[in-house]
């Protein structure tokens, strides 16, 4: 139907959601002043409106495409003085309108006017569209009929499917405007439906809708009938209920009367609903009974267990003490007493491949940590070999024990002769492995694993267990990790020793790892709540901290300390490749094939973005990189540019780059993300700061300058982090005093007062004064000297810095300069020696990530850093070990650099 008139028509904004198709009536409140703009329009026997839906607020202000309508009927209130009721507009749509360009929504109560064009609605759709188009609406139209309650309303679904049934190819677009006027859609469906003009496109829209409110009619159908299901049941089982409850009322007063006599009467009967507790209580009571009679005859806990049942029979079952008791027998049997403890099998220590198992678990898990492997294999060979001699001696006694001996006595006999757990105490900076590592060792042996923390812990008996004397008592954290490993000879973690309490009104937690990780003692470990020995010596204990400065001397002195210093930038792009890297990829859900990481692009993570010793930081970047590339292929998939992950396996090159054909080089619509139609699955270093943003580090520690009075020491973090920290030294007019600042401790500036007094008695040797005994801060001119260790907010001590401080001195007196390759670490004392200092392997590896080239330490510690700093690190840096601060100034400033006046002794002959 053609539509004749003006081609400009007065557009009317139907609220949200209000939509109105052709062929369809809508009737909506409107306000008095649109009202009375209508009313001039019905003197027009053919007044037309363009009916435009509003958007709703988050989409965009502007218009397209609407429906042009017939004005129907406008009813004016009964009371028109009466703001509050609005005059109702009904509208009849009557061909859908387009505008020659997008329109600007301003108000609602206003007409404006603007050029509408109406699009061609001829045409004739294929015999397929048609036939699919019926069989969807027929399929609704039936569900409609079925789900309708009013008998009136099914009739009228199902005549309007007969004359589905019947249309003709010319007439399905008008009954599509029809039906899904009819059946009320999801408003963006119904806005996508009024936007089709071609009649193929408007019966393929329909038919998705159709099959679509089929779908939830379905669902809404089943679930409704779910929930009166639901509720039905839920009535009937009220109802019972409340019935029983009734029964078992008169029961109880049946049973409470005086005059109920005869056996059994009032009782409940034979299927009272108690006797089903009373049987699960008789079964709990009797597996207790077999627990405890599997214990070892002439054992403690045995002894124990058998005392407290027998008071457990003995006091009621509704006292409150039959409950402590219970519990704590539940408790007793619980623990994995050398009797009824499972232990690894034989045949597991028998295998020749045992030790190499075990050396490629190790080293599957994790990269380097060698010396720790070293003692872990030799824990596991010497249990092998005393396996192996325990059996070789039990096969020469006899293949079977004496008749005489029972297997709780051959295991009585053997006790003591396994091999004793170590204790490991793990020390190094956050996210280098400690943690686990001790998963990876359990695996290697074969043997449950548990993790305690001990961070916060502040009271004793978290780890010794309450006295059963306190209401709500317990075991500790010990004994609850052997009951849930099921063995004695699990590998249990103590995380967090550096950060356990000390001493205070609930006890010394501290103190009570004494007994747990003491070797000579933790083979009869007394927990308060069990009260009888325990036999910890089989347990593979290993401790973690990160620093050993809050642990006592007395736990330190029990543990077998192993340092795990922080990671080089080799070892950390092993770790990347090796582990994070292909862990992100999975856990991110793309493959190998559709990312790749440069070796360039990882050393530029790890150097600019992720500075730690750890390798938690590197983690989370290289995740924010593979879920940055995730984004990218998911939008590069919804491009229609692939499927699955298997498509584009199937499409990506050797080099994890698709091969673009000649059509899309022309097409050239790839963006500078990468997403179009060329996938780029490397990531090249350029790239990394628009994903992770600029780059926390600049390298400013690798732009230092060759100056007058400064010079470079090495330090070490609080997180065990190595680094360099410039020594700022300069000369202001004063009265030849010495000013420290940067937030030091009392111990560095004793080393810099120790550094000037030094440099004031060899002065002249130097050559900074012209004779001797002259103070170089008063002659030629009084000045003071400024010493600054700048990151002023992080507190620094230690004696370390003596031989940087007197660098510093000497360069600022002297005028000579340290060149800016040069780092140096070392404390010097008044007699000029040089001492040792700790912390080597961190302070070289930050300067080697520094790019220091030649480092100054001192001569006792060449030691640590041929056994400590890996071989590449030592090849690409220069050693001077220095004993005394004569050595230290000449490896600093170079031979004859500073002009040193040695002394002419004169000896006076007697001959």
């Amino acid at each position: 139907m053609a539509v004749m008139g003006s081609p400009k028509l007065p557009v009317l904004l139907l609220p949200h959601p209000l939509i109105l198709l052709p062929n369809a009536r809508l009737t909506l409140p409107i306000s008095r002043s649109l009202a009375d703009a209508i009313l001039s329009l019905l003197d027009d026997s053919d007044a037309v409106l363009a009916a435009i839906p509003l958007p709703a607020h988050d989409s965009p202000s502007e218009v397209t495409y609407g429906t042009a309508a017939r004005i129907a009927r406008l009813v004016r209130p009964r009371n028109q003085s009466s703001p509050t009721q609005p005059y109702l507009l009904s509208l009849h749509g009557i061909q859908r309108i387009r505008f020659p360009s997008p329109i600007q929504i301003d108000q609602l109560d206003t007409l404006p006017v603007h050029n509408v064009v109406y699009p061609s609605s001829e045409g004739t759709p294929s015999r397929d569209t048609v036939e699919a188009f019926k069989q969807a609406a027929l399929i609704l139209l039936d569900r409609l009929a079925k789900d309708s309650a009013q008998p009136q309303r099914k009739d009228d679904w199902l005549r309007v499917a007969a004359i589905v049934e019947d249309i003709s190819e010319q007439r399905a677009a008008w009954m599509a405007d029809v039906l899904v006027a009819a059946v009320s859609p999801q408003y963006p469906d119904k806005l996508a439906f009024l936007a089709a003009a071609d009649v193929e496109d408007r019966l393929r829209h329909a038919t998705e809708l159709f099959v679509k409110q089929s779908s939830i009619q379905e669902v809404s159908k089943k679930i409704a009938s779910a929930v009166d299901e639901s509720f039905s049941r839920q009535q009937k089982e009220y109802f019972l209920r409340q019935q029983l409850a009734a029964i078992q009322r008169e029961l109880q007063s049946l049973q409470s009367s005086p005059t109920s006599v005869g056996p059994g009467f009032g009782t409940g009967g034979a299927t009272s609903e108690l006797d089903d507790d009373d049987q699960a209580d008789a079964d709990d009571l009797a597996d207790l009974r077999r627990k405890i009679e599997a214990l070892d005859v002439s054992s403690e806990e045995r002894k124990v267990g058998v005392r407290e049942w027998r008071r457990l029979k003995r006091i009621p079952q509704g006292s409150v003490e039959n409950g402590v008791i219970r519990s704590y027998l539940e408790w007793l049997t619980s623990v994995p007493w050398p009797s009824n403890s499972t232990t690894a099998p034989l045949d597991v220590l028998r295998d020749r491949s045992f030790l190499t198992r075990a050396r490629a678990q190790l080293d599957a898990d994790h990269y380097g940590l060698d010396q720790i492997k070293r003692r872990l294999m030799e824990y596991l060979a010497v249990v092998r070999l005393r396996a192996l001699a325990d059996a070789a001696q039990t096969q020469a006694q006899g293949d079977t024990p004496s008749t005489g001996a029972s297997p709780s006595a051959v295991l009585t006999s053997t006790k003591g002769k396994s091999v004793k757990g170590p204790i490991l105490l793990f020390v190094g900076p956050p996210g280098t492995g400690k943690t686990s590592l001790g998963q990876s060792i359990a695996k290697a042996l074969g043997r449950p694993f548990q993790r305690i923390s001990l961070g916060g812990v502040r009271d004793e008996a978290e780890i010794r267990g309450h006295r059963r004397t306190y209401v709500a008592s317990g075991p500790g954290s010990i004994v609850q990790a052997l009951r849930k490993a099921g063995r004695n000879d699990p590998v249990i973690l103590l995380d967090e020793v550096d950060k356990v309490g000390h001493s205070n009104f609930h006890g010394d937690p501290a103190a009570a790892l004494l007994e747990v990780l003491d070797p000579e003692q933790n083979h009869s470990f007394n927990d308060h709540y069990i009260n009888v020995p325990i036999d910890l010596s089989q347990v593979l204990f290993i401790c973690t901290s990160n620093t050993l400065d809050t642990i006592s001397a007395p736990l330190l002195d029990r543990c077998e300390v192993v340092e795990l210093s922080g990671y080089t930038y080799d070892e950390k792009m092993h770790i990347a490749k090796r582990f994070l890297l292909p862990k992100q990829i999975c856990a991110n859900g793309l493959s190998d094939s559709q990312l790749t990481l440069t070796d360039d692009a990882l050393l530029h993570v790890a150097t600019m973005y992720t500075r730690e010793a750890g390798v938690r930081s590197l983690e989370r970047a290289i995740g924010a990189v593979v879920r940055f590339k995730a984004v990218e292929w998911a939008e590069w998939l919804d491009k229609g540019n692939g499927s699955d992950g298997g498509e584009c396996n199937a499409n990506v090159s050797g080099n994890g780059n698709k091969k673009p054909n000649e059509n899309e080089k022309q097409d050239g619509n790839a963006n500078e993300n990468g997403v179009g139609n060329e996938w780029r699955a490397t990531v090249e270093p350029n790239e990394l700061e628009k994903i992770l943003g600029i780059p926390r580090w600049d390298g400013e520690e690798r732009d230092r300058e060759e100056k007058r009075g400064v010079v470079y020491g090495l330090v070490v973090t609080g997180m065990g982090e190595g680094g360099i920290l410039p020594v700022e030294s300069t000369a202001l007019p004063g009265t030849g005093r010495l000013k420290l600042t940067g937030s030091l401790g009392d111990v560095i500036k004793e080393s810099g007062e120790i550094a000037l007094s030094w440099v004031k008695t060899h002065a002249f040797e130097l050559g900074i004064t012209a004779g001797r005994g002259v103070d170089p801060l008063k002659v030629p001119d009084v000045i003071d000297v400024h010493l600054h260790l700048p990151a002023g907010a992080q507190k620094k001590d230690g004696p370390s810095a003596g031989i940087a401080m007197i660098c510093a001195f000497v360069s600022l007196l002297s005028g000579a300069c340290v060149p800016k390759d040069i780092a140096m670490t070392g404390e010097i004392t008044l007699r000029g020696r040089v001492t040792p200092v700790g912390g080597i392997r961190m302070k070289v590896l930050g300067a080697h990530r520094a790019q220091i080239r030649k480092v100054i330490l001192p001569w006792a510690n060449r030691k640590d850093v041929e056994h400590d700093v890996a071989l590449e690190v030592r090849r690409e840096m220069q050693f001077f070990f220095v004993r005394t601060i004569d050595e230290a100034l000449e490896a600093a400033f170079g031979r004859g650099a500073l002009g040193w006046r040695k002394e002419t002794i004169l000896l006076e002959s007697r001959l």
